[in-house]
């Protein structure tokens, strides 16, 4: 069955904020602007997107 264009956005957007969040953090900490706290949040935030994404894709 062909998915609606609403289910791939729903199917994407959770992988996208995972990598960018990913990306964030990494480019943040190369330069020196990242306090733990914060890496630890956007991390989390990521981690959680990616998570979605998975269990979606569970069913």
């Amino acid at each position: 069955m062909k998915e609606s264009k609403f289910e791939e956005v729903i199917d994407v957007a959770p992988k996208g904020i995972g990598l960018a969040m990913g990306i964030a953090v990494t480019v943040l900490a190369v330069l020196g602007e990242l306090e733990t706290n914060t890496a630890f949040i956007m991390l989390g935030i990521g981690l959680a997107g990616v998570s979605i994404s998975l269990l979606k894709n569970k069913n």
